[in-house]
């Protein structure tokens, strides 16, 4: 059940009728706005390196709508180092409407049918659609079950993607055409999880939506006759939006556009918001603005947050040094704050990846060559190294070896601008088991101490090391503690399935069972 732990981005884009032309809209003219498409892509290219795609709609090709989706980045995928076979390809797929997606996955990497948009084909045209989501579903096991407890259906994969599927394709056979909206409250009354999604059908219908709890972010921007949605604003942003025109789209609401109108509802009841806080710590692009919160305001509050809690006496042999490169605003922040250098004694490989995303023996190896140490930077000085987090701690602990082995760094202090990570997440981060976590086994369910950071400290080779407490992310990000998921950090669920999934992995974690939570057992019924 690999597929259903992807980190992803997604993107929608179109240009409305009867509005003129939008000066955003590509040269070739709004019949070919989807070559915006990759450009978007790219800029959240961060939440996603495994695998891309685009699904066009162009009502004057036989092809009403067409899926192009391949393993590897944007720019391969796209071939955008070679400018006459990406216009071919831009070509090939021109549309006045667009969806697109990025993916992380841990298994099935070489597998182009797990890459996303998924397109499902019908004669009918409001039955043959495309779609793509980040998220995850934390009831999969219960929908999946459900769906194949009729010996009618089928499931070709293990994914809540495809789940998510079936389950559209349901709702829009309820009616000769029902209304977008009315499909989509009808199928999120039986989620339980995260999902942000873009959708176009081959009517040229698109709808874009965001979950109740609005887990996952999701910005959009109308500018004249373009619209355009994203993970991220900055997709939106450097496609030209102007950045008073984006907006993140409430939880429990929906963008559609049918027959060429464009309109924003609500489709389902919002009682509470559970952002993901980890979206500002680590995910997302440091110039990315999301539910009004700036990534980089609120990196930099982290860091003004470890410089409050330092107790270490600074001196002329002092230095803070980022983990490249979402630490990069908290290191700042804070040696500016303690009145130190804060320099680039590390330098990453830009072609590593990420690698808490990656798996087993990968992740280790891409620790090794991840980051090269600056021995000029790094001899003989005491180095306050800033990370965002600490997950698994393989990278940490390699490379705190060969900033002193390489570097010949006096003393490192680890300065962590995240609390501990002690409960795994079901909501779209890969991280669902207890035994892959660092601090669960030195926490042991009980606080946090000096004793216990000493503990950290010498099994990662620090001289010392320092998290944040809980209550630092929500004054960091500038939102109440109740309207941020903090699950991974707190051990609380905004969902019901979240926390019955979150008991399971306890269980099996005491019980000495290993292997991801979801492959375990089913939760529901």
């Amino acid at each position: 059940m690999s597929e259903i732990r992807d980190e992803c981005g997604i993107a929608a884009v179109y240009h409305l009728p009867g509005k003129g032309v939008s000066p955003l809209c590509p040269r070739q003219g709004p019949e070919q706005v989807s070559r915006l498409m990759p450009r978007m892509l790219l800029d959240i290219q961060n939440r996603g390196q495994l695998a891309a795609g685009i699904t066009s709609f162009n009502p004057d090709r036989k092809q009403l709508i067409d899926t192009y989706k391949d393993v590897g980045t944007v720019t391969e995928v796209f071939r955008l180092s070679h400018r006459a076979k990406a216009d071919a390809l831009m070509r090939e797929y021109a549309g006045i409407a667009a969806i697109g997606h990025v993916r992380y996955a841990t298994s099935g990497q070489d597998d182009r049918s797990c890459a996303q948009p998924f397109e499902r084909h019908h004669i009918k045209k409001h039955k043959w659609f495309s779609f793509a989501f980040n998220g995850q579903l934390a009831n999969y096991d219960s929908l999946r079950n459900r769906l194949l407890a009729d010996n009618d259906n089928h499931l070709a994969r293990e994914s809540d993607t495809e789940i998510i599927m079936h389950a559209l394709s349901t709702a829009l056979s309820h009616e000769k055409r029902p209304p977008l909206v009315k499909a989509l409250s009808e199928v999120a009354a039986l989620f339980d999880g995260a999902y942000s999604l873009v959708f176009v059908d081959a009517l040229g219908d698109m709808l874009v939506a965001r979950d109740p709890l609005g887990i996952k972010p999701l910005s959009y921007a109308v500018e004249g006759p373009l619209f355009a949605a994203a993970s991220e604003s900055v997709a939106l942003l450097n496609i030209g939006f102007a950045t008073e025109s984006i907006k993140s789209l409430l939880p429990g609401h929906a963008i559609s556009i049918c027959d060429g109108r464009l309109e924003i509802r609500q489709f389902a009841a919002s009682p509470r918001r559970a952002h993901c806080f980890f979206e500002w710590v680590y995910f997302s692009n440091v110039a990315s603005t999301l539910d009004g919160r700036s990534v980089y305001m609120a990196r930099k509050a982290l860091g003004e947050e470890l410089a409050r809690m330092e107790t270490l006496s600074m001196d002329n042999e002092t230095i803070v040094v980022p983990v490249p490169d979402t630490s990069k605003a908290a290191a700042d922040a804070m040696a500016y704050e303690l009145g130190v250098p804060c320099l680039e004694g590390l330098i990453r490989n830009r072609y590593s990846g990420r690698t808490f995303i990656e798996g087993g023996e990968s992740r280790t190896q891409k620790a090794r060559t991840k980051y090269t140490p600056l021995r000029e930077v790094l001899e003989g000085k005491r180095v306050l190294l800033v990370e965002d987090s600490v997950v698994r701690a393989t990278t940490m602990q390699v490379l705190l070896e060969r900033i002193r082995s390489q570097g010949l760094a006096r003393e490192i202090h680890v300065r962590v601008a995240c609390p501990p990570i002690i409960s795994p997440c079901f909501y779209g981060i890969d991280m669902s088991t207890i035994g892959e976590l660092f601090a669960p086994a030195f926490l042991q369910g009980g606080p946090l101490t000096e004793e216990v950071e000493g503990r950290m400290a010498a099994k990662i080779g620090a001289d010392s090391l320092r998290y944040l407490p809980v209550d630092s992310v929500a004054r960091a990000i500038r939102f109440e503690a109740g309207e941020l998921c903090r699950a991974c950090i707190t051990g609380n669920y905004p969902t019901p399935y979240g926390q019955k999934l979150a008991a399971l992995a306890h269980e099996n974690h005491r019980r000495g069972i290993s292997g991801r939570t979801y492959e375990t057992t089913a939760v529901g019924g």
